[in-house]
């Protein structure tokens, strides 16, 4: 496990899945991260990839040949190895070998840096071609935050604040996980979005359109804030289990399949792609 730590955060991450496993806030005494109740839900911030969401018959299909591929991927269940560790960044690394390749025919390097900047901690992913052609992924974050912060507190007293007012619709999913095709408007106050327990009742929320690309966990009750801001990355999800303490804020690049489109890598819905000898980073901030 590596440690980092400044004036602000303290801040443990596990080679298991290169998962952050505690932020804590310093000056208000406090944990951010969902303790990973195994019986609710077991992960504290997940690291996605090579895919985001389920895949339809959990099959990956490259290049006409299906590959068996969990939800959100195989690195959130991976070993990683410790490259370089301060008290100010950790550098985590998942080469391919001969089990990913069994899943995923690509050569590759996936790489996750946590670096420490007063306030903040930025979480980088970094992935390095070392095949012979070009490789097709989905990458994404999903940390997930103690709401309410504090004891005695509602979930209810809690909102997420938009960087700007948007409009959000959500793209509906089944109860299978893949898109259907369908949205539905999600009322907010001003740029505010205010939380409640059956907000996420029929799965995450997905918003694909919007122009924020920032966004804070606040309360009505003090000014204490988480902020998340994704300036790469093109969607959102927000999601908790009904009833948990716990608000999941995920950017994302990729998504799910949707029902009765089962596509090629190369097909689905914002893949990205890295050419021979490229490489590829994104970046998105956790801040109090």
């Amino acid at each position: 496990m590596a440690i980092l730590e400044n004036d602000f955060l303290k801040v443990d991450i596990s080679t298991k899945g290169a998962q952050l496993t505690s932020v804590y806030n310093k000056a208000a005494q406090r944990e951010l991260l969902w303790a990973a109740d195994p019986q609710i839900w077991g992960y504290h911030a997940p690291n996605l990839f090579p895919v985001v969401g389920g895949l339809i018959n959990d099959e990956l299909l490259v290049d006409g040949k299906a590959y068996p591929m969990s939800r959100h991927g195989f690195a959130r269940t991976s070993e990683f190895i410790l490259l370089e560790n301060d008290e100010n960044h950790a550098l985590y690394s998942l080469p391919n070998c001969e089990k990913t390749l069994q899943k995923y025919p690509y050569k590759f390097d996936f790489q996750v840096l946590y670096t420490l900047i007063d306030n903040a901690l930025r979480v980088t992913y970094k992935l390095i071609n070392h095949d012979k052609k070009t490789i097709y992924f989905s990458v994404g974050g999903h940390p997930a935050f103690n709401v309410p912060f504090n004891k005695g507190e509602s979930y209810e007293d809690y909102y997420l604040e938009f960087e700007i007012e948007e409009k959000l619709t959500t793209h509906l999913l089944s109860p299978e996980g893949f898109y259907t095709g369908e949205t539905r408007p999600i009322p907010t106050k001003g740029n505010k979005l205010y939380l409640t327990r059956d907000l996420f009742k029929n799965d995450a929320l997905v918003f694909k359109d919007l122009r924020s690309k920032e966004v804070c966990i606040k309360s009505d009750k003090h000014d204490q804030s988480i902020s998340v801001e994704f300036p790469h990355f093109h969607y959102l999800g927000l999601w908790s289990k009904p009833g948990a303490d716990f608000l999941c804020v995920e950017p994302w690049l990729g998504c799910a399949d949707t029902v009765d489109k089962h596509v090629d890598i190369s097909q689905k819905e914002d893949i990205q792609q890295l050419k021979q000898g490229h490489v590829f980073e994104a970046a998105f901030f956790i801040s109090v």
